[in-house]
């Protein structure tokens, strides 16, 4: 079933890559092709078969997504983000599943991690206020997950959740006026204070020890990863499918160029134009290679019952901001050897260049932060596993 998927994604490619300037122009993902894509069964892969998923193998998942992406860069974006969520969903307790699921099992949700609202204890739950931004693909969603900084009736800070809110109880809020992954629809959501029962929260000090209390119905071998390595993957992937366009739109663009400054050279006969492609391709292969190397090692460590260790979590968040930028070095160089020519509106280069360095800037995708993690680790010093 998972190949019927990659498959149906591939066909989809020329369609993405047409619709690409009108996702642009509309600031969204056009429906038609979310619809496309729901067809083939992507926004089920990562979803539990009790509600008609396909507990697919995540690198499937990233796979896809990075095909996605290698089409349209937006349409990648969202469609992995999007994408993810029923596996965080299939953590919540079952009377959260059954609320997103339990009527319709082709339900979205976006989500906005960022702890920027307010949540205080009440009696059975929380309740929830707040502004939160970038929630890419809010308007193929009904439900959204939020984080949010949860604190006693003392003000004291108690807990970091993820809270599950449906459409009736948020607005989006249209300010996704920008310069790259401009098709994504990253817009506010806003809650004004509303009630969230116990059971639609999620802790984060339980997920960062790869617990959820919904794996007592969804005990599979999927839903065991870490949080943090699956989610930051989930914004890598797309990244290191735009090189993956950009490359392929570079070659073909070279075979037909001829470098009218020097003297009508042809630019396939360039010597140093095949080192440039050399070079990025092994940066996107490397990218792609240690991402998913990491995934597979923590997949046997699940397979075996075992924990996985920090160290290996660590490992995956410091591959996979280098991979983000590995993909990023690669599109550069490949964008300035293009020529003129690549500058086009409309050319799969140039829009690459703008979504990736706008991707690169996603919280998930700081470098500093995650390597000097590991370099610390690495020395011996304590780091908070809830985090990675």
């Amino acid at each position: 079933m998972t190949q019927a998927v990659l498959d149906g994604v591939r066909d989809l490619l020329p369609s993405f890559r047409e619709r690409a300037d009108e996702t642009e122009r509309l600031r969204q993902v056009p429906d038609a092709s979310v619809k496309e894509l729901e067809e083939t069964g992507f926004f089920r892969m990562l979803q539990p078969k009790r509600f008609d998923g396909l507990e697919a193998d995540p690198i499937d998942f990233f796979t896809a997504v990075s095909l996605i992406a290698s089409g349209c860069g937006s349409t990648g974006w969202i469609s992995s983000v999007l994408g993810v969520h029923p596996w965080q969903v299939a953590l919540f307790h079952d009377t959260a599943q059954q609320a997103v699921w339990g009527d319709d099992t082709s339900t979205r949700l976006s989500s906005s991690y960022a702890p920027t609202g307010k949540a205080v204890v009440a009696d059975g739950g929380y309740m929830l206020q707040g502004r939160w931004s970038f929630s890419s693909g809010s308007a193929h969603a009904t439900w959204v997950l939020l984080g949010g900084l949860v604190s006693n009736a003392e003000g004291q800070i108690v807990d970091f959740k993820t809270f599950l809110v449906p459409r009736e109880k948020y607005e989006v809020v249209d300010v996704w006026n920008v310069v790259g992954l401009s098709g994504t629809g990253s817009n506010d959501i806003v809650v004004d204070e509303t009630f969230i029962p116990e059971e639609f929260t999620l802790s984060m000090g339980d997920t960062g020890r790869c617990f959820g209390p919904g794996q007592e119905q969804n005990p599979g071998e999927l839903y065991k990863l870490p949080f943090h390595s699956l989610f930051t993957t989930t914004i890598s992937t797309p990244i290191i499918g735009m090189a993956r366009g950009a490359y392929s739109e570079h070659v073909e663009m070279q075979q037909k160029r001829v470098r009218a400054a020097y003297a009508g050279e042809k630019a396939s006969s360039d010597p140093f134009a095949a080192v440039r492609i050399a070079r990025a391709g092994s940066e996107i292969d490397a990218a792609w290679a240690l991402t998913m190397a990491n995934i597979r090692e923590e997949q046997a460590l699940v397979a075996k019952g075992e924990k996985i260790p920090l160290s290996l979590r660590l490992r995956v968040r410091r591959d996979q901001v280098l991979g983000t930028q590995r993909a990023i070095d690669a599109i550069d160089e490949l964008f300035e050897a293009s020529g003129g020519r690549a500058l086009a509106q409309g050319t799969y280069l140039q829009r690459a260049w703008r979504d990736a360095h706008a991707g690169r800037v996603h919280a998930a995708n700081d470098p500093e932060r995650a390597l000097q993690m590991y370099g610390m680790h690495e020395f011996g010093h304590k780091v908070d596993p809830g985090m990675y």
